[in-house]
């Protein structure tokens, strides 16, 4: 159980500096059960809070916990260079309390991204010590062959690599896709992969990862909804 002011509520939230926050309270923008609360001072138990600010019911939340639906054309970035940055597709509120995307998907790459500002959740989802496996959809340029599938299992080599690298899993989905199961996440690694196998990956798409699938979530491009405690207790390594 804990207690925080109500502008610290707002500024923990995303809402701006505590000065801004205090505003906001003192001309009559909060409510809190349908009542308005102008007093930036009270002191408000945050354990299953919710607020309404803005025209917008908001869950206070210690962490924020996200999935994306990453569309093509976008930086995982806070300081995106020739695309637009992911953090323009959610909410202003996440990028003032520094939410920031776990791992990054090359800005051409479409699918499953999370993303919080909780830092051992971050690290320990990008830590290769974890072995959390990724699952990805690559369009080739040319045809898929058996061998091709094969070199993947097997390894192949890449420029700067101290030894082979090999897919966790891999099968053919279509005549120019394969899926694809990866556990490293070197820089990538899809893309060079497919080009020392001899072949080109036209499109890429991370469509799950650990035990979370992108299509049980059902998100369109560009949508994001919050992890639950069930949905990340599935980020986890599996079976293939």
């Amino acid at each position: 159980m804990s207690k925080l002011s109500l502008d610290r509520i707002l500024q923990s939230q995303g809402f701006g500096s505590r000065k801004y926050c205090r505003e906001l309270v003192s001309d009559g923008e909060v409510s809190i059960a349908g009542e308005v609360v102008d007093d930036y001072k009270l002191s408000i138990e945050t354990d299953g809070l919710t607020f309404h600010i803005f025209e917008e019911d908001w869950e206070y939340r210690e962490h924020v916990y996200i999935v994306l639906n990453k569309p093509a054309n976008f930086e995982c970035s806070r300081k995106p260079s020739h695309h637009p940055g992911v953090l323009t597709l959610l909410p202003e509120q996440f990028s003032w309390r520094d939410v920031q995307p776990v791992g990054r998907l090359d800005h051409d790459t479409t699918g499953m991204l999370l993303m919080s500002d909780d830092g051992p959740f971050i690290h320990a989802q990008s830590s290769p010590k974890r072995h959390i496996p990724k699952v990805y959809q690559a369009t080739t340029a040319e045809p898929v062959s058996s061998e091709l599938v094969n070199a993947l299992l097997t390894g192949v080599q890449l420029h700067d690599e101290p030894a082979p690298l090999a897919a966790q899993w891999c099968r053919q989905l279509d005549t120019n896709q394969i899926e694809i199961v990866l556990e490293q996440g070197k820089y990538h690694q899809v893309k060079r992969m497919l080009a020392a196998a001899g072949n080109h990956c036209a499109a890429l798409q991370r469509t799950a990862i650990g035990q979370l699938t992108l299509e049980s979530l059902g998100l369109k491009e560009g949508e994001w909804s919050y992890l639950s405690a069930e949905q990340i207790a599935l980020l986890v390594p599996s079976e293939i």
